[in-house]
């Protein structure tokens, strides 16, 4: 997949947005898990990789599929379905490992597909409305609409960081 990350340093330099959501033209890497797009903010991507194996460690959580040896760098692999609880998992052509960078580690996530990079204005941001899920909403930007799309935007920093996940201490 190419991604092209344009000067961010025009983006950053629009009108300032009120409240702690500081997404003024941000561009989020869309991906699939299940029948749900999801978006995270491009910055937080180091890379994408096909699905490879992974070497499971014992008595980690079962949406922890392991650990995979990345230039050196040993990276945590989640499952982001099983996390999610969005049924039985399928590891195919199209199954992907978006590589992060979080609070100084890098971890992966392993999704459906990866669609495109989008980037989405604050008026397209929509606040995410308060209901059961299995995804707490402390983890959400927002609904990013774009014309029939809707992107359930992660603040995956928040997400990978949470002591429920247990990948990255606290500072």
């Amino acid at each position: 997949m190419q991604a092209s990350v344009s000067s961010h340093s025009s983006i950053h330099a629009a009108a300032p947005v009120s409240g702690a959501d500081a997404s003024a033209g941000n561009e989020y890497l869309a991906f699939k898990l299940g029948q749900e797009e999801y978006g995270i903010d491009i910055l937080k991507v180091q890379e994408i990789r096909g699905y490879e194996s992974v070497t499971r460690i014992a008595n980690a959580p079962e949406f922890i599929k392991g650990v995979i040896n990345l230039r050196g760098i040993i990276v945590p692999i989640v499952d982001m379905r099983i996390k999610f609880n969005l049924g039985e998992p399928r590891y195919d052509q199209f199954t992907v490992v978006i590589i992060l960078s979080i609070a100084g580690r890098v971890v992966g996530m392993v999704v459906d597909s990866v669609s495109d990079v989008t980037t989405l204005r604050p008026e397209q941001i929509r606040p995410a409305p308060e209901m059961g899920t299995a995804l707490n909403t402390d983890y959400l930007v927002g609904l990013g609409t774009l014309e029939e799309r809707m992107l359930i935007l992660l603040d995956i920093e928040c997400l990978m960081s949470s002591a429920e996940m247990g990948l990255i201490q606290q500072a």
